[in-house]
């Protein structure tokens, strides 16, 4: 199980936010590049890179910061937010982006991520956020009548290389990761799942290990930077 320490940007500063409300960001760090060095010297496998920003807006906001965090380290970077046409997605991938995280394209523009899925074998992911079993787009602000496992189904065929399956009301909360769910999704599915959202412990990591559904890794964020995740144990725990 890989675990993916998660850089969110929100104006070009390192954030994180709970439930996915803007308005209430914690600042962590203003050199995303700094905190990604510092991830990887930790020994971090891969990264996964949000645009909060980009998220909402529909289109690349923090940019800059995302090409300094590609410069600063070797490590595959995954990135999310904002990535809504092929243009995007092609100029993501020859930056050195090895993932593309697709979310809200997912559900109102399946055809561009098909022709992603296709044009880039391996290298995208969809994104689900979700709401109470329901896919939730735009950022969040939005909560669709998609159930989580149909949306999957979608794109098992597709070429897809992992599902983001990310619970909005965990997230940021430090209150436990949704395993029966995150497990469920896994169980529907032939694709890699990854969990995100309300990790908070090793306890976490140790009960998605342990789940009987085939979870292919999870992301962490303010657990790591509060301290409360020792991200060499928890790299560990997971290789072990």
């Amino acid at each position: 199980m890989i675990l993916y320490p998660a850089i969110d940007l929100k104006e070009g500063a390192v954030v994180r936010l709970k439930r996915g409300d803007m308005d209430a960001a914690t600042v962590y760090r203003d050199d995303p590049a700094a905190q990604a060095r510092d991830f990887a010297n930790a020994g971090a496998q891969w990264l996964h890179v949000v645009d909060l920003d980009g998220a909402i807006s529909g289109r690349a906001v923090n940019g800059a910061a995302v090409d300094a965090i590609l410069t600063a380290v070797s490590i595959p970077v995954q990135l999310g937010g904002g990535i809504r046409d092929m243009a995007r997605a092609e100029a993501w991938i020859a930056r050195g982006v090895a993932r593309l995280v697709l979310g809200t394209a997912a559900l109102k523009a399946p055809d561009f991520v098909r022709e992603a899925c296709r044009e880039f074998p391996g290298k995208v992911a969809i994104g689900i956020d979700a709401r109470d079993g329901k896919v939730a787009i735009e950022g969040w602000a939005e909560t669709s009548d998609m159930n989580v496992a149909d949306l999957a189904k979608r794109f098992e065929d597709e070429g897809a290389a992992a599902l983001i399956h990310t619970d909005i009301e965990r997230d940021g909360m430090l209150s436990g990761v949704n395993v029966a769910a995150t497990a469920a999704l896994a169980r529907a599915t032939r694709l890699p799942v990854i969990a995100s959202g309300g990790v908070a412990s090793l306890e976490d990591l140790r009960a998605l290990k342990s789940a009987d559904a085939p979870i292919a890794g999870v992301i962490s964020g303010r657990a790591l930077y509060d301290g409360r995740l020792d991200l060499g144990a928890a790299l560990a725990l997971l290789a072990a």
